[in-house]
């Protein structure tokens, strides 16, 4: 599987974690930044991931932040992105069941490492349940968001 990461400088220590974790599990990763702790606008880095994602460049997005929170607002206004703010590993399996999250968004000042891998392994092995969540995805990439 091919994964775009990216972070802002709140997030870089951990975007590096889950980059060196994805790699060394066989993942393809595509890191589009931040590369330092010097401040930096995430809209940024979130609209790069996002475009990725919904392009088919990549098959799923990861997005670190200080709380994960300003990573989903951006890259949920790319149409069809359905980024999930997780901070819990319910969270992440339930995004990828019933509404095939394709963005995860962890914030590194919220979460420790261990928690932030645990969630990513649920995030990563779930699948999208399909059925009658699948009628919900179709409203929701009819809707009128933005695509950048």
């Amino acid at each position: 599987m091919k994964i775009a990461i990216g972070s802002d400088h709140a997030g870089f220590g951990l975007k590096e974690t889950i980059k060196t974790y994805l790699q060394e599990n066989g993942f393809d990763v595509d890191d589009v930044g931040t590369h330092s702790r010097e401040s930096v606008d995430y809209p940024d880095f979130a609209f790069k991931v996002a475009k990725k994602v919904a392009s088919g460049n990549v098959e799923r997005g990861i997005l670190i932040c200080g709380s994960g929170i300003g990573m989903a607002m951006a890259a949920n206004r790319i149409k069809g992105v359905r980024a999930v703010n997780a901070m819990e590993p319910f969270t992440a399996r339930m995004s990828r069941r019933h509404n095939d999250s394709n963005v995860l968004c962890l914030g590194e000042r919220f979460i420790g490492k261990d928690m932030a891998l645990e969630i990513l392994k649920v995030w990563l092995k779930e699948t999208f349940e399909g059925g009658r969540h699948s009628r919900r995805l179709i409203m929701l990439d009819a809707s009128n968001k933005n695509s950048l």
